[in-house]
């Protein structure tokens, strides 16, 4: 049920129109750290600034299917304070940080809610309470973590850039993650290829033959790259056999 309603909020997601409006403004591309005492004032860690918790918290926990434009006013809302003091730390003008500022918070929201719904599809294979995800999860090394017949296996989303040779080597994890990594990695062809599949002679573009030949992703109208319910079965089937 979870993944249907993720499903159909995925493909409401105007993802063409987000693209033109953010994706060339990177005014605000630094680390969003500020001095120790600051964050001593407001009584909130390091990772408070970042989106990251929050989308966790929303379309994971909470399972609040909403768009781009009203989390970010929930983003704003909750951390406009401490935002205000790492603007006046950086001397920025208020329309040049925000608008920077925004355009940053897209692009984690667009790579985290496709990382979540992988969450929703592993969990539809694995059942009902069988994933975790969060952000002390994703820092340690593991972007989905199932617990299923007493394994846990540690998922990994590795956005490829093809070049004929592909490491077998996970990243590093934290010594406190418990369970197997297990790195997940896929191609995310441009959209052009998908505009215009075939060359000048007719023939289909190899990203897109081999995209279209790999049964673990998909692709929504709207241009968003899923996982499907193939990218996991095979640990559940090694498992269950």
């Amino acid at each position: 049920m979870n993944l249907e309603k993720f499903n159909k909020f995925l493909k409401t997601v105007d993802l063409k129109s987000y693209r033109e409006k953010y994706s060339h403004i990177k005014i605000v591309e630094m680390d969003l750290n500020l001095p120790k005492d600051i964050y001593e004032k407001f009584n909130v860690d390091r990772q408070y600034i970042q989106a990251i918790n929050l989308l966790y918290k929303i379309y994971w926990n909470d399972k609040k299917f909403i768009s781009f434009d009203e989390f970010y006013n929930i983003y704003l809302q909750e951390k406009k304070k401490l935002l205000e003091e790492f603007r006046k730390h950086t001397e920025m003008c208020k329309d040049c940080f925000y608008k920077g500022l925004k355009a940053r918070i897209y692009r984690t929201w667009a790579g985290l809610i496709t990382q979540i719904h992988a969450g929703y599809v592993a969990e539809s294979v694995f059942g009902a309470g069988s994933v975790n995800m969060s952000r002390e999860l994703d820092s340690m090394g593991a972007d989905i973590q199932v617990e299923y017949r007493g394994h846990i296996i540690n998922y990994q989303v590795k956005k490829e850039s093809y070049s004929g040779v592909k490491s077998a080597k996970p990243e590093k994890v934290s010594k406190d993650l418990k369970g197997e990594p297990a790195p997940l990695y896929y191609e995310v062809p441009n959209s052009d290829i998908f505009d215009k599949p075939k060359t000048n002679k007719g023939e289909y573009k190899k990203p897109y033959i081999r995209f279209m030949e790999d049964e673990r992703t998909e692709r929504l109208p709207n241009g968003f790259i899923v996982f499907t319910k193939k990218a996991f079965l095979p640990k559940k089937k090694k498992i269950d056999g």
